[in-house]
């Protein structure tokens, strides 16, 4: 499973503005027409799931329900899953 407000850069008090800029400047960035990388579409397909869950105010309520309660069910095994891709894209 992979952490949507990771996917697009964002904290978890992120706004809908900000969700629609972090999904532009991401979507723009990883599109397969503009970006050659291998891994281009997959990332992209990655940031529209994210963009579809985050702006659709049922879909977040449920998604961040859940990531609590996973948070609390195995934090430490939660916590590695949420910060380890958000670390690696600063290294």
């Amino acid at each position: 499973m992979t952490d949507h407000y990771t996917t697009l850069g964002l904290s978890s008090a992120a706004t809908l503005a900000d969700v629609k800029k972090a999904f532009r400047q991401k979507a723009s960035f990883w599109h397969p027409d503009k970006n050659a990388a291998p891994a281009a579409p997959a990332r992209f397909r990655a940031v529209q799931q994210a963009y579809e869950v985050l702006s659709d105010a049922d879909r977040r309520q449920a998604y961040d329900d859940n990531r609590r309660r996973n948070l609390l069910d195995s934090p430490l095994e939660t916590a590695r899953e949420i910060w380890t891709p958000y670390f690696n894209q600063l290294l």
